[in-house]
């Protein structure tokens, strides 16, 4: 998966929550300052070469729908970041968390028996 900017995401998340939308909808929903419909436009047809939304053809406008869930690009964007800063490495992860006290003995305790349970 190609990487998404931050106003990216932030479309993308307006599919996710809302399902199919026409550009004009999807201006709607911005707050002010809005952008210009042009600039909106640009941003969803940006998603749609990267392959994350799709759209159907309705007479000259294209109502668009993600084609990636949230929780697959939440994965796939978590594995780009372990891969990019910790070698692939999970323990790793878990140990800068442990290290940065993100991550409690408790919870950690609770991962263990997770993992045990499956």
């Amino acid at each position: 998966m190609v990487r998404l900017t931050t106003k990216e995401e932030e479309i993308l998340g307006y599919f996710w929550a809302k399902g199919p939308l026409f550009v004009r909808e999807l201006l709607d929903l911005q707050e002010e300052p809005k952008p210009h419909y042009n600039t909106l436009s640009t941003i969803v047809r940006s998603l749609e070469e990267k392959g994350y939304i799709g759209y159907k053809v309705y007479g000259n406008t294209h109502q668009y729908y993600a084609l990636v869930s949230e929780d697959e690009y939440r994965r796939n964007s978590l594995k780009q970041v372990i891969g990019k800063y910790y070698d692939n490495s999970y323990t790793r992860v878990v140990s800068t968390l442990i290290e940065e006290e993100a991550l409690t003995v408790d919870e950690l305790q609770e991962l263990i028996r997770q993992i045990k349970n499956k």
